[in-house]
């Protein structure tokens, strides 16, 4: 792909994915995922060409502008969108493949300190939610969904959507839906069943504290009752 063809893709790929976008102009300019994935285009094939130190220079000075780290030799498929983009970090071996999305805070790292494959791969249409991270040789199948804050240490199915604290499949989804939007959260699922279970004891107490009132509400009067008809047990005693 030439280097015009690459600005067309990125910024065409952006007014796409992103309803804000208003004009090409205002995303070639102002979006810094879109400047950091330019600069990377150009460091990979610096590196390519051995130009190994000019490459890492480049890539070191995308990542001031940007706050987006990516290593020259990550290979990046078409039609990436990196979403707001600041804190992403891809490493050095990682792999992503076309109509990828990832959002703020994204990382996809590596486990070890050899010079081998060590960082994930993400097949085509892959979503990837803000602060995700994504650690080893890990492979991320087509059209999956990665949830906010899930750390992914293991392979995952194409279609599936993962969340959590270590990242687990919690459904399939079908083939275009590229969204993060509505993903399950089990830590809002166990907020949200904890606030129900708090109202249902609220709810109880109330009952019992309304029971409890009338209880001793009545409680002087059969009293009374009975005083009186003591009262009259005795004056007619009296009277015998």
């Amino acid at each position: 792909m030439s280097w015009l063809s690459s600005v067309r893709d990125a910024v065409r790929t952006a007014q796409e994915r992103d309803p804000a976008a208003r004009s090409g102009v205002e995303v070639l300019l102002a979006y810094p995922g879109i400047h950091a994935l330019l600069l990377h285009r150009i460091a990979h094939r610096l590196d390519a060409a051995g130009l190994a130190v000019v490459a890492r220079i480049v890539a070191h000075l995308g990542r001031l502008a940007t706050g987006i780290e990516i290593h020259p030799r990550a290979r990046i498929g078409s039609h990436l969108f990196i979403d707001h983009g600041m804190g992403v970090v891809i490493g050095e071996t990682a792999e992503i493949g076309n109509h990828c999305h990832l959002y703020q805070g994204v990382t996809l790292g590596g486990t070890s300190t050899r010079r081998e494959k060590r960082h994930p791969t993400l097949e085509d249409h892959v979503v990837v939610g803000a602060g995700a991270k994504i650690i080893g040789a890990v492979t991320i199948g087509h059209h999956a969904r990665i949830g906010a804050g899930a750390v992914v240490v293991s392979s995952v199915p194409p279609h599936a959507t993962v969340v959590g604290v270590p990242g687990h499949v919690v459904a399939f989804t079908a083939a275009g839906d590229e969204t993060v939007e509505r993903l399950p959260d089990p830590g809002w699922d166990r907020i949200d069943a904890l606030e129900r279970r708090i109202e249902s004891l609220e709810r109880e107490v109330a009952a019992r504290d309304a029971d409890e009132s009338v209880a001793g509400a009545s409680a002087p009067v059969a009293a009374g009752e009975t005083g009186s008809e003591g009262a009259g047990d005795a004056s007619a005693a009296g009277a015998r």
